[in-house]
């Protein structure tokens, strides 16, 4: 499917993610994944503050409110927690959870698994799987559209767990 992939390599693509135990014969699967210059536990908490707000095109995901470049002190997050917020809405629900490995949600009938693999000691694995149950047309659309939003939400995450594991403020 156009779209389905960025980022990621084959093997991450044959990989076991959260999200497939929700979605049996998901009409969409697409994958997205960054290399990020940090520790695992350096990338998880921006992960998890996807709870505050996209971290993708703020000017579209979140009516232009700038999606926070600081850590919020924020609890782990647990299942049937908000997922993410969105233009001050909150939306979606975590379904899955282990803090620090794994973050999954669903918003909008669709089931999204956040999967941190380290690397060494300084590198990591940022990979994101979404899944959903639609008609073959809905999900050529929403596997672009999710590239563009999830990309830039990746890279996001890529930036700020970057500057703030080296002690670099934006």
């Amino acid at each position: 499917m156009i779209g389905d992939r960025w980022g990621v390599s084959d093997s991450d693509i044959v990989r076991s993610y959260p999200c497939d135990d929700f979605v049996n014969s998901p009409a969409l699967q697409a994958w997205r994944g960054v290399r990020v210059k940090a520790p695992a536990e350096a990338v998880w908490p921006w992960v998890a503050q996807v709870r505050l707000a996209p971290y993708s095109y703020d000017w579209i995901d979140n009516l232009g409110r700038r999606s926070p470049r600081e850590l919020v002190c924020l609890p782990e997050p647990r299942v049937g927690d908000r997922f993410t917020t969105a233009g001050g809405r909150e939306l979606g629900r975590i379904v899955s959870v282990a803090p620090g490995k794994q973050l999954t949600g669903t918003i909008m009938g669709a089931f999204m698994s956040y999967v941190l693999e380290p690397q060494d000691r300084d590198t990591t694995r940022l990979l994101l799987k979404v899944v959903i149950q639609t008609s073959r047309w809905a999900a050529l659309g929403l596997s672009v559209g999710d590239l563009i939003m999830a990309r830039r939400q990746l890279l996001n995450f890529k930036k700020l767990a970057e500057r703030h594991h080296q002690g670099i403020s934006e």
